[in-house]
């Protein structure tokens, strides 16, 4: 069976990349629709070898599809995605819109893909957060063998996770301090370039920023709800690929040679972790790939049953566009090829 997908934010840095990995993952698409606002009608983008134009948004009628991925941000998405979901259509909503009802499925397929069966309700699917899909991914095979009791997190997240702007942004202040021209900025409060800036999304009362906050309780919805979470959130002057620092906190023993030889044999996971100059990975070598890398696996000696790692992954792909796919892939194997057969 083949399937007509639509792309919803096709010129989007998320959008552009999922229409990438359809085609490399060879996705059984009979159409790829890629959809934007009016300002974008008829732009190109690439599918494979193929070139697709741009359809608008506002006038297309999503009953002829059968699955939408959404990249266009919360606002569209709330507005849209139950519209699109009346009529038929799965949407795979990559915003935070959807993420934490209560009837909308949260899904990293490598660690909870049953969950995906609740779908129906409302034809809605949430995507995580790009930090929490590499985590999660990371967490779960250690979980299931020791039960984690605690987690503190601190994210060392690219500016692609803000968007194309917000790159141009990185460019624009790296060449400016080289050249000696005034830095501008307007995406970020304050300088990007060669410089950190510990702040991800909005202020809360908490003190906490959004960002962290979507750490937490995307955590506990796809893994346990018992899990305590403390997340600290920076934005580096990376393009692309996001990095974690990982403390772990277990309810049984677990050594770094168990958590390393089981992180190994789990899905989505590549371990490179040599104690020596070099023997681990970067956010530049990520770049690209399919999978959540881990490195730096080690004994925290002061907290009993503790373990750190280092935890890095392209945020474009498993933190969005690839994560979207792999729930569609699911879809398919268990509901729709059933559907229509």
């Amino acid at each position: 069976m083949s399937y007509r997908v639509a792309v919803v934010g096709a010129t989007g840095n998320v959008g552009r990349e999922m229409l990438n990995v359809l085609s490399e993952r060879e996705f059984p698409v009979s159409e790829v629709i890629p959809l934007a606002s009016s300002r974008s009608n008829g732009r190109e983008v690439s599918f494979g070898d193929k070139t697709l134009k741009c359809k608008v948004l506002d006038n297309f009628d999503f009953s002829t599809v059968d699955i939408v991925m959404m990249s266009a941000g919360g606002d569209v998405s709330r507005k849209w995605s139950p519209k699109i979901g009346k009529q038929g259509a799965v949407v795979i909503d990559n915003s935070s819109a959807f993420r934490m009802e209560h009837d909308v499925p949260l899904i990293v397929p490598e660690v909870n893909p049953g969950a995906i069966d609740g779908y129906a309700k409302r034809n809605i699917i949430a995507n995580p957060n790009c930090s929490t899909a590499q985590l999660v991914v990371a967490l779960k095979p250690l979980h299931d063998a020791a039960k984690i009791k605690r987690v503190v997190i601190s994210t060392y997240q690219s500016v692609s996770g803000t968007g194309k702007e917000a790159m141009d942004e990185l460019y624009n202040q790296t060449r400016a301090i080289m050249v000696g021209d005034p830095v501008e900025r307007s995406i970020y409060p304050k300088q990007i370039a060669f410089n950190v800036i510990p702040h991800g999304g909005d202020f809360m009362d908490s003190g906490d920023t959004t960002e962290e906050w979507k750490l937490v309780v995307e955590t506990k919805k796809m893994l346990d709800p018992k899990i305590k979470v403390s997340a600290t959130v920076a934005r580096v002057p990376v393009f692309v690929g996001h990095s974690e620092s990982v403390n772990l906190e277990f309810e049984k023993p677990i050594s770094d040679e168990e958590a390393r030889d089981l992180l190994r044999e789990a899905p989505g996971i590549m371990v490179v972790d040599k104690r020596e100059d070099g023997g681990y990975v970067t956010p530049v070598e990520c770049v690209g790939d399919f999978a959540t890398f881990v490195s730096r696996i080690r004994v925290d000696p002061t907290i009993d049953n503790g373990l750190s790692m280092w935890v890095v992954s392209d945020n474009l792909r498993k933190g969005a566009a690839l994560n979207a796919v792999q729930i569609a892939e699911l879809l398919v194997e268990r509901h729709l090829s059933k559907r229509t057969a």
